[in-house]
């Protein structure tokens, strides 16, 4: 993925808050909302995403981006994507990923997925959290489950699912929390995002159905 896939992007997440399968500020025209398009556009461009931490220090951290088509279709026009998001010593995040809503239907969200898993960036991903109570919440649940994911914890509005296989401290980490804890989740809105600045990381892209990724 690159920036020029931002307008497409763009329009699957805006949709998909709409929908209530992303953060529903997502789809207002807010500041930061902006802010956070404009870091995803730095996150394409040099492949980190920008976001504040806890303590309110901005932190830039490895985001790579793909972008999915069909087998048969047309590289110039993908028709959907995703991004991933570093976890540090715990590998990525399936972080944001969508197919362009003309194109359901047809068995490209289980092809797109199975691709971004095949990735460098997929291969290390061991956690997915889906909203709940989106549109298509229930059927990417389904998929996640299919491809060797299962629910580890849910809260208010959010489903975790930790990958088979994955290092026990990530698996430890999407756990529940101990009954009787004084431990509070961390919050599942999409982080606040800082201003970008410059980076540098390198993309690929998944060719289509069942093939392998190649670099730009």
């Amino acid at each position: 993925a690159h920036a020029g896939h931002l307008a497409f992007i763009h329009t699957i997440i805006r949709h998909g808050a709409i929908e209530g399968s992303f953060d529903p500020e997502l789809a207002l025209n807010s500041s930061e909302t902006e802010l956070f398009f404009a870091n995803l556009r730095q996150a394409l461009l040099g492949g980190r995403f920008v976001e504040v931490a806890q303590d309110g220090t901005p932190t830039a951290v490895p985001a790579p981006g793909y972008v999915y088509w069909p087998a048969d279709g047309d590289r110039e026009h993908p028709i959907g994507f995703g991004l991933f998001k570093s976890m540090g010593d715990l590998g990525y995040e399936l972080w944001l990923t969508g197919v362009d809503p003309q194109w359901r239907g047809r068995g490209h969200a289980r092809a797109m997925l199975s691709a971004l898993l095949a990735t460098p960036a997929g291969q290390l991903a061991h956690v997915v959290r889906v909203k709940q109570g989106g549109a298509g919440s229930a059927a990417m649940q389904h998929l996640l489950e299919s491809l060797g994911f299962a629910a580890t914890r849910d809260t208010t509005s959010t489903r975790w699912f930790v990958r088979a296989g994955a290092p026990p401290e990530t698996s430890k980490h999407a756990m529940p929390f101990a009954p009787n804890t004084t431990a509070t989740p961390p919050p599942m809105r999409t982080p606040r995002a800082a201003r970008p600045r410059p980076s540098s990381a390198t993309f690929a892209k998944p060719a289509g159905r069942g093939s392998r990724a190649e670099p730009e």
